[in-house]
């Protein structure tokens, strides 16, 4: 187990302005991955993955490309330094990270991942803009107690467990409205909340029979 190679790729949340210039200027196939992408999705990606604005590298329908080239340029910039070359490594992603895993595993080229990645992140921020609404992080609370911070904060609005990362932490989902009274509410607890820079991942229902135990 010491010697194998273990490649997580990260998921929505990742963004930040300024991500991937380091490995565009520096590697030559991470400055032509760029360029591509902005050909595939018809936008300047690149642009704004280096200048931002960050409130439109927030939406969903940027900031999901914008995670899974940068990833992949991350990844190809460690093949060029021969940091990856000792064995065949295994590949996973949290969320949308399991895109970039799946193209870093053969199971799709660049082109194909980049154009289900920008359908993902486009959909979900016309979802958004239909029914504005938000997430919630919440730590230390175990799921009987989200439940009950869901029940009670809801207010006749959308608000369920959306994400279950890690025991003592879940994620919430719902309308706007609800996810800022449960952000108070798990607060006043004592519960760590905290709401999640996004404005598109609108999930309802739970994710109960998608977790691994």
């Amino acid at each position: 187990m010491a010697d194998k190679t273990y490649i997580l790729s990260p998921g929505q949340g990742a963004h930040v302005v300024g991500m991937g210039k380091d490995f565009h200027d520096s590697f030559d196939d991470a400055r032509q991955m760029f360029d591509h992408a902005n050909k595939v999705i018809g936008f300047d990606l690149k642009s704004l993955c280096f200048n931002g604005p960050v409130e439109r590298l927030n939406q969903t329908d940027v900031s999901q490309p914008a995670i899974f080239v940068t990833s992949v340029a991350c990844y190809t910039a460690a093949r060029a330094k021969g940091l990856l070359e000792k064995d065949k490594p295994v590949y996973a992603g949290l969320s949308l990270g399991e895109y970039t895993a799946l193209h870093l595993a053969g199971v799709f080229d660049f082109e194909t991942g980049l154009k289900l990645v920008a359908a993902r992140g486009r959909y979900m921020q016309e979802a958004a803009t239909a029914m504005p609404s938000s997430m919630v992080a919440i730590m230390g609370a175990d799921e009987a107690a989200i439940g009950k911070l869901c029940a009670e904060n809801a207010g006749g609005e959308v608000l369920v467990p959306a994400n279950f990362n890690a025991p003592g932490q879940i994620v919430v989902s719902g309308s706007k409205g609800a996810c800022e009274r449960v952000l108070a509410g798990a607060t006043g607890a004592g519960f760590k909340a905290m709401a999640l820079a996004l404005r598109a991942r609108f999930i309802l229902r739970s994710c109960r029979a998608a977790r691994t135990r």
